[in-house]
């Protein structure tokens, strides 16, 4: 989950003021009812023969299955106990692990993993591999690889959590992650997929940023926000192949704050992995730019940090929205179908429900 506010999460303080939504345009998708119950953040997911597997933040990485993507079950979480590098290198962990990814190769199943201190960039992301998600096949068994990499305050001006894996069309694996601080960033895997090529890197090329000017200092930290973070309010990067372009989305403004929640979507695109990604206007992404993907309206708060998958010949958008008929306001799952438009341009298509409404 967000780095800065996961903690308002843990303690149940999601306020209950209702937020004004403001007006969409007229072919904007019906939010009207939920695409199911199952509360998540930070959803991820990975399909194994008919069935598909979701990851998302939560004690030991939430694990959901399901056979349509509309009907779920909870499963157990991927560790029963905290990774015992975890501790060392962020003092504060507790157990509580956000904003998973799954990445599937050669064979092998990829999760990567957050962990953080509430309010500071001490902040690490691990992975642990598995040869299949089927918890009843006798091959059944995470092994935890731990520390990828590590952000450290007064040292490195980027946030280690929010993983994503994406394979360049060469075969090169990129990790991309970030939030908040100096944006997000870009970095190559090695070849096994659990280390870096460049062991210890301190500056990485910034990939998206709410900066216009990457060299001037973050703008300050609004309300509540710790002031360690700054007010450079974005994370969540994912990279998605389609046609000839990479597909970079990420989530701006504020998660985790209920009926008050401002996430929404954006998107860039780029013939490149490493960018720079530019937005349907031309602007860089990197320097402030952004199409707005999709955000929330009055039955739905705020709605980010998504996932894209081609599943079966289907391309799909996962997220999570605050919903705003609980009266918590939770974060639950959501998932569209992804339209393109003639130019080559995401849009959120028709929403995946569950058979039965229930409301």
């Amino acid at each position: 989950m967000k780095s800065i506010l996961q903690p308002l999460i843990l303690i149940g303080i999601l306020t209950a003021a209702l937020a004004t939504a403001s007006a969409q345009p007229a072919d904007w998708p019906d939010f009207s009812k939920p695409h199911s119950d199952i509360p998540v953040h930070d959803p991820v997911m990975a399909k194994e023969g008919d069935t598909y597997y979701l990851f998302c933040t939560g004690m030991g990485v939430g694990v959901w299955s399901s056979p349509d993507l509309k009907q779920w079950v909870r499963l157990d979480p991927v560790f029963s106990e905290p990774p015992a590098w975890a501790k060392e290198a962020v003092p504060t962990f507790r157990g509580h692990i956000w904003a998973p990814d799954i990445y599937h190769h050669d064979g092998t199943y990829y999760l990567y993993y957050s962990i953080s201190a509430f309010g500071k960039n001490t902040s690490a992301i691990g992975v642990a591999s598995n040869k299949t998600l089927d918890p009843e096949s006798p091959d059944f068994e995470w092994v935890d690889h731990g520390k990828v990499i590590q952000s450290y305050p007064g040292l490195t001006n980027w946030n280690a959590i929010d993983p994503n894996i994406v394979e360049a069309k060469d075969g090169t694996p990129y990790m991309s992650f970030g939030s908040f601080w100096g944006g997000l960033k870009i970095v190559e895997l090695a070849p096994d997929l659990i280390s870096l090529v460049e062991k210890e890197p301190e500056v990485l090329p910034t990939i998206a940023s709410r900066k216009t000017d990457p060299d001037a200092p973050n703008p300050p930290a609004p309300g509540n926000n710790p002031v360690d973070a700054g007010g450079n309010a974005i994370e969540a990067p994912f990279i998605f192949r389609h046609g000839d372009y990479y597909y970079q989305f990420a989530s701006i403004d504020y998660c985790c704050r209920g009926a008050e929640s401002t996430y929404k979507m954006i998107v860039g695109r780029s013939k490149t992995v490493l960018g720079p990604y530019l937005d349907r206007e031309g602007k860089r992404l990197d320097q402030g730019g952004g199409t707005i993907l999709l955000e929330g309206d009055e039955n739905w708060y705020g709605v980010g940090h998504n996932s894209a998958y081609t599943f079966d010949g289907t391309d799909y958008l996962v997220y999570h929205a605050y919903d705003a008929s609980h009266e918590r306001a939770i974060a639950k799952l959501r998932i569209n179908k992804i339209a393109w438009t003639d130019d080559g341009w995401p849009t959120v298509g028709e929403l995946v429900t569950p058979e039965e409404e229930g409301r």
